[in-house]
């Protein structure tokens, strides 16, 4: 079933969807005046948890998500459970689109995802949400952008957002924390083996300055008190690359003292660990859980930042 939702301070008008599982959806929201058609994001929210006024108090923590793809394909419904499964729990989930490589450059992919956070930092409250109880999380790529954005303050303070209102961050299987490092192994594996050199690798994906490869990985950016959120990384253990990037995060946030588990799972692979995040007995999807419960905890409704 489909409602007419009008915010008044845009006059813009949104058709929300009621899905089953008791949560809203409102679609193709966009985080850029008159920006590109990837400019959009999704907002599922619990049903009958949506403002009324763009003035209603917030209270539900957020979760917001990034889609994987090699930073070149891939779309903000990719989300498998994760809405229905983080709605029942009380979480708002946004899940947002950018544009993609080779159409703009790595600097601008970036700074599309850090956008949409800055959007949903100032916007979110007019769903439900609370603008200073946000999760970023995402797979692959995604993984890469997430704890980038969750690191590297910048990013989002260029879009008026504190990092301060980070309150955990939540990687799936990505290889790209550490990019110097990938890019050694990927293309040392490929001499030692007789493969052809990569002609669009992590090297081009992220520009040829070596100086770029090291600004683009999140462990440049660790430092001690500077507001990092906590972090869960999650990894399938059968790709050594991802088994070796997430551990090498987690170690660098650790010393840095920022509370920072690896969680691998075995029975799995690089797409299952994704989709199956919200099935039942699903050892990745009990880790989240706990995860989500401890950073929610630890910040309260209203409780501002930190």
């Amino acid at each position: 079933m489909q409602v007419i939702f009008r915010l008044s301070v845009f006059a813009v008008v949104f058709v929300c969807t009621h899905l089953a599982g008791g949560q809203t959806l409102t679609p193709d929201v966009p985080y850029v005046d008159d920006g590109h058609a990837r400019h959009v994001l999704d907002i599922y929210v619990p049903e009958n948890a949506v403002a009324t006024e763009p003035t209603a108090a917030a209270s539900l923590p957020v979760v917001f998500w990034i889609h994987g793809g090699g930073w070149q394909v891939g779309d903000k419904r990719d989300v498998g459970l994760k809405p229905q499964v983080l709605t029942e729990r009380g979480f708002v989930f946004v899940s947002t689109n950018y544009r993609l490589l080779p159409d703009v450059d790595m600097e601008t992919l970036t700074d599309d995802v850090a956008a949409a956070l800055g959007w949903v930092h100032t916007h979110i409250s007019e769903y439900g949400g609370d603008p200073n109880r946000i999760v970023v999380g995402g797979h692959s790529a995604g993984a890469q952008l997430a704890a980038l954005l969750c690191i590297d303050e910048r990013l989002i303070e260029k879009h008026g957002m504190p990092l301060t209102s980070v309150i955990g961050c939540v990687p799936v299987d990505g290889d790209t924390y550490d990019i110097p490092k990938i890019i050694m192994t990927a293309e040392h594996r490929q001499a030692l083996y007789g493969g052809e050199m990569f002609t669009f690798g992590h090297r081009q994906k992220f520009g040829n300055d070596p100086k770029k490869h090291v600004d683009f990985s999140a462990v440049t950016h660790v430092a001690k008190d500077k507001g990092i959120p906590p972090f869960l990384l999650l990894y399938f253990p059968g790709n050594p690359d991802t088994r070796a990037q997430a551990q090498r995060l987690a170690a660098v946030l650790e010393e840095a003292g920022i509370p920072a588990k690896a969680y691998g799972k075995a029975d799995s692979n690089h797409s299952r660990l994704n989709d199956d995040l919200g099935m039942p007995d699903d050892l990745a999807t009990a880790e989240l859980f706990n995860f989500l419960d401890a950073v929610v905890a630890s910040k309260p409704t209203g409780s501002g930042t930190r």
